[in-house]
């Protein structure tokens, strides 16, 4: 990773000098480069790591896990392509470049900023989690869990900074192939060890903890369909995949890598929740705690069979590895860039130059990480509660987004109102530990109030006709500004 970042930033003047060219890698991914990135960013440290020990817990119902990862791709087919286009013509660097555009009003533009941050921070501290519990699981604790995420996290800001989005997006090829590859290969060792037949794992399921194999209670169906809606919205407007659209080399090129991410969820997380499941056998008994370093128990076990499966379960592990790493690079690239562009850029000094922009990012990201190492210290709760968390308040930009696409008389003040409401709503739910009604999740009950307040508000106090005219103007397909 640190040869690919050097290499991508090398001789180049506008990784280091241009928005674009740090953030965006000049807006030039290919079809490999852009669809490896987006694999390796939405399957990283909380479908790996994370995504068995919840199976582990869980038990089958945790299938819908590959539901939900599968609703994403068509969330985001629902708007990216328009979005691709509008944002080619108008020159976009961050998500809220949108906003700001589309509704022209600092206080959308503020509060969005806020809760992309929001989610961009937990999103962050979740990878941070997860270097940590997977090396220190991984190698028994010879290497401690705070001494991965250190050395890891040092890693990452070095090729980040020599390499931007450029060296981002290439070390996902690698990564994307060692973590296809890792995970047949796990899969197949676990369920040698078991004896290669999944039926005597059910029924030592059955006889030993029943509950995994039963009939879901009705709250839990309802809490699924609750995560669809929360996962599939919330995960598609993540801004580091936001810029990922931005950074297509062109709308052929993104729906083409979209048409393939269309397989993955069964073929990734589909697996990654049999090995869990598998796991319920391997290591029965194991409390919260320990469950979550079950994946690398399970590699050091698989590991013992021969010498073929030993250096392919450490190619495995050091593919997870660098990609948790690489889902936090993208994730603090775009911190950096909403900090530098959205807060720096429009607001404390407007007449800065894009050098100076992309330095003040570079500062502001290693900052960030300072103190998000300081909370992964002695991390809140498991991978699973961490990745719920951030998306509770970054759901609420979902309406602004799609709405403002598609409906021309959608007007500024109550979609900011209903951001607003619906923050307020997923914050103090999740604060006083209620984040669920019957299964329903406070942010889809906040992101449901904001859809009310966002049309009700629009059709109660129309825009006029030269707003509408304007908005028609702004989303529409058309080349030329």
């Amino acid at each position: 990773m640190l040869l690919i970042g050097y290499l991508s930033g090398r001789g180049d003047k506008k990784i280091h000098h241009s928005m674009s060219g740090y953030f965006l890698a000049g807006k030039n991914l290919g079809f490999i480069a852009l669809f490896f990135t987006l694999y390796a960013t939405q399957y990283s440290g909380n479908t790996i790591v994370g995504y068995a020990p919840t199976a582990y817990r869980s038990g089958f119902s945790w299938i819908q896990s590959v539901s939900f990862m599968t609703i994403i791709i068509g969330v985001y087919l629902l708007f990216a392509p328009r979005l691709y286009v509008i944002s080619k013509r108008n020159k976009f660097i961050t998500p809220t470049d949108w906003l700001k555009y589309r509704f022209n009003s600092k206080a959308v533009t503020l509060l969005g900023v806020f809760l992309m941050l929001w989610g961009l921070g937990n999103y962050l501290l979740e990878q941070l989690v997860a270097i940590g519990q997977a090396v220190a699981g991984m190698t028994g604790g010879t290497i401690p869990y705070q001494v991965a995420v250190i050395a890891f996290i040092l890693v990452m800001l070095a090729y980040e900074w020599m390499g931007g989005m450029k060296a981002v997006a290439f070390t996902d090829v690698m990564q994307g192939l060692v973590l296809m590859v890792g995970i047949l290969v796990f899969l197949g060792g676990a369920l040698y060890l078991v004896g290669g037949n999944l039926t005597n794992v059910t029924t030592f399921i059955m006889d030993s903890e029943p509950a995994k194999v039963g009939v879901p209670a009705m709250e839990t169906s309802i809490n699924w369909f609750s995560i669809l809606l929360l996962v599939g919205c919330g995960a598609a407007i993540y801004p580091h995949a936001v810029q990922r659209i931005y950074s297509a080399e062109s709308e052929k090129t993104l729906k083409k890598s979209f048409a393939r991410m269309a397989w993955m969820p069964p073929v990734t997380t589909g697996l990654v929740f049999v090995i869990g499941i598998i796991g319920i056998s391997m290591f029965p008994g194991l409390n919260e705690a320990n469950s979550e370093q079950l994946v690398g128990m399970m590699a050091n076990e698989i590991a013992s069979i021969n010498s073929f499966y030993y250096w392919v379960m450490i190619l495995f592990f050091g593919g997870i590895v660098a990609a948790i790493v690489s889902t936090a690079d993208s994730v603090l690239l775009s911190f950096s860039s909403m900090i530098s562009n959205d807060i720096y850029g429009n607001f404390i000094n407007p007449k800065a130059s894009e050098y100076r922009k992309v330095l003040v990012g570079k500062i502001v990201g290693v900052i960030a990480v300072i103190l998000l190492i300081w909370i992964a210290w002695n991390p809140p709760g498991t991978l699973y509660q961490i990745f719920v968390l951030k998306f509770e308040l970054l759901v609420q930009v979902f309406p602004a987004f799609i709405l403002g696409l598609y409906w021309k008389k959608l007007s500024a003040r109550p979609v900011f109102l209903g951001m607003l409401l619906g923050a307020v709503i997923a914050g103090v739910m999740t604060l006083t530990g209620h984040s669920t009604v019957y299964g329903i999740h406070g942010g889809v009950i906040g992101l449901l109030v904001n859809f009310v307040v966002a049309v009700g508000g629009s059709v109660l106090v129309p825009v006029s006709a030269k707003q509408e005219g304007r908005a028609d103007e702004m989303t529409s397909l058309k080349i030329e500004a």
